[in-house]
């Protein structure tokens, strides 16, 4: 599937994207679940320059129960490695794989990652409108993470109103831009590879609706951080994960039964 959002400038993402990588982290982690952080630090490779990370995602809540029936617990265990090096990057994991385009539009190209005609035809298309209560799980509904009542004291930016992607553009002085997220999902199980895929695919646009309303509407806790700022927190915020996962309780996002 690929999942476009549009909104703020590839900068200001790249900053507001790795702040809230954090922030939701803390937010997810606690009883024993969560995020654990195993290496996070420069790479270069055939002249590619960018940020590598290694997590694991202790997922014991946050998958359906007929994962956990069959499941062994180690399966509950995911690795991510990630390839940062923007605009372009790279998320994979032993299910999922994540490529995403940083492009300053409001999300009108196709095809922007190259697939072949066979593949790209394939491809389910969904737009995320971080405004658009609908596509919000009740469950997940936060008033002070709505950007529809959120208004940036630091920029002057939101509260966005029902034709905001409309808007936007016609507005030289606030820059946007569209994330282009490529899932591919590939589970091989028999009996549960449809239905665990299928799984993976709605909770991936989940935790992007989620996650982008998170961001836009923190803007005023990151708008001023620059990527030192940025590191120095990571690597207070790893540590603080590891503490969370044993004494915090069970939090966050879990897995929504069919």
């Amino acid at each position: 599937k690929l999942l476009k959002s549009a909104f703020l400038c590839v900068p200001q993402y790249q900053v507001g994207q790795l702040y809230s990588v954090a922030e939701a982290s803390k937010n997810e982690t606690g009883g024993g679940e969560g995020v654990e952080v195993l290496k996070n630090e420069p790479y270069e490779k055939d002249g590619e320059k960018g940020q590598y990370t290694h997590k694991i995602y202790h997922l014991q809540s946050k998958v359906p129960s007929f994962v956990r029936m069959l499941a062994p617990a180690s399966a509950l265990n995911i690795h991510e490695k990630a390839w940062n090096a923007y605009p372009y990057c790279r998320t994979e994991n032993f299910l999922i794989k994540i490529e995403t385009w940083h492009k300053p539009d409001m999300g009108q190209q196709e095809n922007v990652h190259g697939l072949d005609p066979d593949t790209w035809k394939k491809v389910d298309v969904l737009y995320i409108d971080i405004a658009d209560r609908s596509q919000v799980e009740p469950k997940d509904y936060k008033p002070e993470e709505d950007p529809t009542k959120f208004k940036s004291a630091k920029t002057g930016r939101g509260p966005l109103g029902p034709d905001w992607r409309k808007e936007l553009p016609k507005k030289t002085d606030c820059p946007h831009m569209c994330a282009y997220k490529l899932v591919t999902v590939k589970f091989k199980w028999w009996g549960l590879q449809n239905k665990v895929e299928n799984f993976i695919q709605k909770q991936e646009k989940r935790l992007f609706t989620n996650f982008h309303r998170q961001l836009f509407c923190w803007i005023d806790k990151w708008i001023e951080l620059n990527m030192d700022d940025i590191r120095r927190m990571e690597e207070e915020t790893r540590r603080e994960l590891d503490e969370m996962r044993v004494k915090d309780p069970v939090k966050g996002m879990v897995a929504l039964e069919d």
